[in-house]
């Protein structure tokens, strides 16, 4: 098609994540496959790379704005743009769960951090008793210095005893079937259990060397 030389790519194709080292397509198709193709990048700049008609560009590329061009009986057409993003990521997920603490009274705040190490794209979900409510809420905080980590904080404001059970959390790899599970147990009581009785007033004098017993009756 000479009005349309450069097969129209949908969104999704025109952002590439790559993982560092790994090579990347840079999917500008011609109708004409005698075309011929020129790959630049933002600064205009021209960038050789392996061409194949039914693919596109192939090789390693710098994160970066890319463009394909080429001609057409002396007229110049020019491709969508192509964002490609390098992502750190390793070939295993390792994910840790943390709870400030598993025993709970009813009012207080349940905090769970899920912790993915080496990897800068994951996708995570929560499974948790609240929420088909959606009473969590999800904070993420990217951590680049001294080592790479997405810190996932789930957050259940005025807990019940409903929202006893399992926190689980399911990291997934952005570009490989791999996939990582963590779970705690959290206990959400209705009222505090221990119940403290002093034997003694808020203020008590002592004589100097003087040997005092102060009793508390804990139930």
């Amino acid at each position: 098609d000479p009005d349309m030389p450069f097969v129209p790519s949908i969104p999704e194709d025109q952002f590439i994540l790559v993982e560092e080292g790994d090579p990347a397509v840079i999917p500008c198709r011609t109708s004409d496959p005698e075309a011929q193709v020129t790959l630049v990048n933002s600064l205009d700049k021209s960038v050789h790379a392996l061409y194949d008609t039914k693919q596109g560009f192939i090789g390693n590329f710098p994160a970066g704005s890319y463009t394909c061009k080429t001609m057409v009986k002396g007229v110049e057409f020019k491709s969508d743009e192509f964002l490609i993003y390098i992502i750190r990521a390793t070939s295993q997920l390792p994910v840790e769960i943390e709870a400030l603490k598993t025993v709970y009274k009813t009012g207080e705040t349940i905090v769970v951090t899920c912790v993915v190490f080496d990897n800068e794209v994951v996708n995570l979900q929560w499974n948790y008793p609240g929420k088909v409510k959606e009473k969590g809420l999800i904070k993420l905080d990217d951590i680049k210095v001294p080592s790479q980590k997405l810190v996932y904080t789930l957050t259940i404001p005025e807990a019940s005893v409903k929202d006893s059970g399992d926190y689980e959390c399911t990291a997934r790899h952005a570009t490989k079937e791999v996939k990582e599970n963590k779970k705690v147990a959290i206990i959400v009581h209705d009222k505090g259990f221990v119940h403290l009785e002093p034997q003694f007033s808020p203020l008590e004098a002592v004589n100097l060397h003087e040997v005092k017993n102060f009793v508390v009756d804990v139930q």
